[in-house]
């Protein structure tokens, strides 16, 4: 399976969560406001039922958030420059940008992957909300990421992979974005 469609399976799998009307806690309907690890349980839970011979044996776990065996070790991270509320989120970049081992950010999540032991291909998956048109766009978080994760990190990454769903039902999570990319290492400089 190739990462383009990871990333497409992954959106139609939280795009069909959303149009369930799904609730989490007390926020509005719709996958907008999930956290991420419950976001990502439940569009694992569509995809095993809609496409279980790609992902009857994958799991959700702490390291990886996702393991798809002998194929994927997924990273993901969800940004939301607005919260259910419709006032915007502080630090919601943060999510993507800090560039320290250790971090919870994608970054810091590039960093865990390479260090572990697992075989899989391994990938970094961002997904993320806006209003339509968007009020604050993802692009220069993600833009960001890119420019930290191969010029601070020198991380060695895929050509960014990408899947937009519009028509949510949530009213200030309209849209969903996500990005994908496979991380192949890092480079490190020669003395």
């Amino acid at each position: 399976m190739e990462l383009t469609a990871l990333v497409e399976d992954i959106a139609c799998a939280l795009a069909a969560v959303d149009g369930e009307r799904a609730v989490h806690k007390q926020f509005q309907p719709g996958i907008g406001p999930f956290g991420e690890a419950d976001a990502v349980r439940a569009a694992l839970v569509w995809l095993k039922t809609t496409n279980p011979e790609r992902y009857g044996e994958a799991a959700t776990k702490r390291l990886p958030d996702l393991l798809i065996p002998a194929k994927w070790a997924v990273e993901l991270k969800v940004v939301r420059p607005f919260g259910d509320n419709g006032l915007p989120a502080e630090h919601w970049s943060e999510n993507v940008l800090h560039p320290y081992p250790g971090n919870t950010s994608s970054l810091g999540d590039c960093l865990k992957l390479l260090t572990s032991n697992l075989r899989e291909r391994k990938a970094i998956i961002i997904f993320g909300y806006e209003h339509t048109p968007p009020r604050v766009p993802l692009e220069p978080a993600l833009a960001g990421f890119e420019i930290l994760a191969r010029e601070l990190l020198r991380l060695s990454l895929s050509a960014r992979a990408e899947a937009l769903r519009q028509n949510l039902v949530h009213p200030v999570h309209q849209q969903l974005r996500v990005y994908g990319y496979e991380i192949f290492g890092q480079i490190h400089d020669e003395a």
